[in-house]
């Protein structure tokens, strides 16, 4: 609804230096070595940016979503709110009046949904655990530049909601990597390019993000697939494994 809203771009960014300026405080609270006028600036640093943060909350986002999102909206994002982590308070409950948007064949209508091709028959409900069970995360973007579905691991490396679901995929990643997501696209709509591979180390483990180029019989290009892996203890592996190893 905002796509164009550009100070959600820069508030964007200043949370991500404020997740920064954490990680190092928590960084020097932990070494031995840390010299307390040194520690006072960073914390001095945070403190100003959280600051400044929740004055352009109070001074230029709220008084813009008031005045342009509907209740209906506001009860939509609340729900959406719990696909992510609650860093400074406890996980409040959902309230049971509030409705929930829900991957089931009932959201969607009585819609005829079977999924038919050559190699099998599957029912919505089928393909939808399929998509879910599979040890990796999965984002569709279609040739238009579209978000158009995630998948829901039970173990998901970046958290996600419904409301990325339509949305330029520029507008769902921070600012500083926009120009990476933007040149993938263009060399996969070129046919420049059909893969691009990135790994880091996130709380421990190393995660493989991998994005394919999807072009149909024909070679024209139709999207892109964004899949993520933790590939830590694949890593690891040294040898073979042939036994059923359950005990």
């Amino acid at each position: 609804k905002w796509e164009n809203y550009r100070p959600l771009n820069v508030m964007w960014s200043l949370h991500d230096d404020i997740r920064k300026k954490i990680k190092s405080i928590i960084s020097m609270l932990e070494s031995t070595e840390t010299k307390w006028q040194d520690f006072n600036k960073e914390l001095g640093g945070f403190f100003f940016l959280v600051y400044g943060m929740i004055q352009k909350e109070d001074l230029i986002i709220f008084p813009v979503a008031t005045e342009t999102v509907t209740e209906e909206e506001f009860i939509d994002m609340y729900n959406q709110s719990f696909e992510y982590p609650f860093p400074f308070i406890e996980k409040p409950n959902k309230q049971e009046t509030l409705k929930e948007n829900k991957q089931t064949t009932e959201s969607l209508g009585e819609q005829n949904l079977g999924f038919q091709t050559e190699t099998g028959n599957l029912s919505f409900d089928q393909v939808l655990l399929a998509f879910n069970h599979l040890p990796v995360d999965i984002t569709f973007v279609d040739e238009n530049d579209k978000v158009r579905f995630f998948s829901r691991a039970k173990e998901r490396f970046f958290p996600r909601s419904p409301a990325i679901v339509g949305r330029d995929v520029a507008n769902c990643h921070p600012p500083e990597s926009v120009h990476i997501v933007k040149k993938i696209v263009e060399e996969f709509k070129n046919g420049n390019k059909d893969v691009a591979e990135f790994s880091i180390k996130m709380k421990g483990k190393y995660i493989l993000i991998r994005y394919f180029a999807m072009r149909d019989d024909n070679g024209e290009y139709k999207g892109v697939l964004e899949v993520g892996e933790d590939i830590t203890e694949i890593s690891e592996m040294k040898d073979e494994k042939r036994l059923l190893d359950w005990e």
